[in-house]
């Protein structure tokens, strides 16, 4: 009518075509859910009714860190729907043959918008051919994204990612079929400072359906979650158009104190039975020291830095622990020092390796490894994970890398057409203010040095680290640059020096680490080739 008018006022055209997109797309719902907001009457008998208008093209977002707290009955519906080329929101991209992996699998999966996805080797190859789109987000950032949309906030200004390329843009999200030519980079975003500190602008994300997982729900949508299965999955409630919750149990009232997230934001609701609780990785204190699952000389060396590592904790610290090297550190504190270790799933508390008998699938640290917590302890969603870390609430943060540089830069999420892991929660631990404690071996197992003059691999973080602690030596930086403070017992300062590419300074004070070199050999010569036979027997 506009148009005939003669009035061509394209905005209201667009608003409009919008609009009745959204009704028509109402009006083929099933009846349930058109009458859920009327009625309040949001609980549907099966996945299969919650889901059935998901229709190809569609995005998804789903909880879940690693395989924890992933809505996998209604992931399982949708692997058997004919629907392709969604567009998935989730932290990580599932593992070859649970999750979003049963999507790739069919090649059901357009793009995925994540943080952390080298846990997937299907995906993997898929991005590196062609075949999927691959944006990355900072995990805090994705997970603020989320809440932004549910909350009705159109974008926000934060210090995660400033100077790396996630501000600059250019990151390859779509490659083409020969794995190296780039069809589509990433764009670059707004700079602005606010109070002497940079930060950039990120946009909310939104969706046609948020797939949440909780572990009891009322019929009112008020719902519970379960240990380290809460992590996105609060936050991703209501940024969609349609909100569905899978229930392990649905029951008719929770207590008000007892309600992790009001019913407000669910359109949905659905029981699954049967679940099957799968463990990424089963990690067992078995009282004879730690089983590391690697050979005897990277297990060695690898001992060696986390025995060195866990010497940084002070009384009554709060520290983070990030993916790799440092996850193994919670192991050495305890009798020695009173802290809090957070872990970016969703943990302050963290404990060590559970007993065969303390096993629970529903608790993993941020390697997705089993733990227990220690006394005191708190759950919480990813956005307050992160806002721990941004806010400047912990007093120290423990990270593996693949490239630290004389200047202080770090590297530790991407080797370009080679290995596509995702920043995860690095960026947003090293914007934190907080000390920046780096491990990781000295060289690569190829021998190529990974102490530099400056990083090739795109940043983590630019002027971020605080320690770098590896197998050979510990790395402080001050007004001088980087300093050697100690070197490995067995080694001299030329062997250092040899195995360096980095420019840095011999503190006057320099001495040897303060490792247990016994424990460590006798630990690398005995039980880490025992393990590893025992397994191998197992299988």
């Amino acid at each position: 009518q506009y148009c005939l008018k003669g009035v061509p006022n394209l905005a209201f055209i667009i608003s409009l075509i919008d609009s009745l997109e959204m009704l028509k797309r109402s009006l083929n719902a099933p009846l349930r859910a058109f009458s859920a907001k009327a009625n309040r009457n949001k609980v549907f008998p099966t996945p299969e009714a919650a889901l059935a208008d998901v229709k190809d093209g569609d995005w998804i977002s789903m909880g879940g860190f690693g395989i924890v707290g992933i809505p996998d009955k209604g992931v399982l519906v949708l692997n058997e729907m004919p629907i392709k080329g969604l567009n998935i929101i989730s932290n990580v991209a599932g593992i070859g043959d649970w999750g979003i992996g049963l999507l790739l699998q069919k090649a059901q999966v357009r793009s995925m918008n994540g943080s952390y996805v080298g846990e997937n080797p299907v995906y993997e190859k898929q991005y590196l051919t062609g075949e999927v789109d691959l944006n990355l987000h900072p995990q805090g950032s994705l997970a603020e994204k989320c809440r932004a949309a549910a909350c009705g906030i159109a974008a926000y200004y934060t210090p995660t990612g400033v100077g790396t390329i996630v501000e600059l843009g250019g990151f390859p999200c779509r490659l083409g079929k020969d794995g190296k030519s780039v069809v589509r980079v990433t764009k670059p975003k707004e700079r602005r400072e606010f109070d002497g500190r940079q930060y950039i602008l990120e946009e909310a994300l939104t969706c046609d359906y948020a797939m949440i997982k909780a572990h009891q729900v009322d019929h009112k949508g008020n719902m519970r979650f379960r240990k380290t299965a809460r992590n996105f999955n609060p936050d991703m409630c209501g940024q969609a158009k349609f909100t569905l919750v899978e229930a392990e149990e649905i029951v008719d009232e929770l207590a008000p104190d007892q309600i992790h997230y009001p019913g407000c934001f669910v359109d949905r609701i659905y029981q699954g039975d049967k679940f099957l609780k799968k463990i990424e990785r089963l990690r067992i204190d078995k009282g004879g020291g730690l089983d590391m699952p690697f050979d005897k000389e990277r297990g060695a060396k690898r001992l060696r830095i986390v025995q060195r590592a866990s010497q940084e904790f002070q009384d009554g610290m709060y520290c983070n622990l990030g993916i790799g090297i440092p996850c193994y550190a919670s192991n050495f504190t305890a009798g020695k020092v009173e802290i809090d270790l957070q872990s970016e799933n969703g943990i302050v508390g963290l404990g060590p390796y559970p007993k065969e008998n303390e096993v629970d699938p529903d608790m993993i640290n941020a390697a997705k490894e089993t733990v227990i917590a220690k006394t005191g302890h708190s759950f919480n969603k990813s956005s307050e994970t992160f806002g721990m870390m941004r806010g400047g609430h912990l007093h120290m943060t423990m990270l593996g890398g693949l490239q630290v540089s004389q200047t202080a830069d770090l590297s530790n999420w991407i080797i370009p057409g080679k290995l596509v892991k995702g920043m995860g929660g690095a960026m947003d631990l090293v914007a934190s203010g907080s000390k920046v404690v780096v491990t990781m071996e000295h060289q690569a197992p190829s021998g190529d040095k990974k102490v530099l003059k400056k990083n090739p691999l795109p940043l983590t973080g630019k002027g971020v680290v605080t320690t770098l602690i590896t197998d050979m030596g510990v790395f402080e930086y001050d007004q001088r640059g980087m300093v050697l403070k100690e070197y490995a017992p067995h080694l001299t300062l030329d062997d250092v020096k040899a195995a360096t590419d980095a420019d840095y300074v011999i503190d006057e004070n320099v001495k040897k680490m303060d490792v247990d070199c016994q424990f460590v050999r006798i630990l690398a010569t005995f039980i880490i080739p025992l393990e590893l036979l025992f397994k191998q027997l197992i299988k």
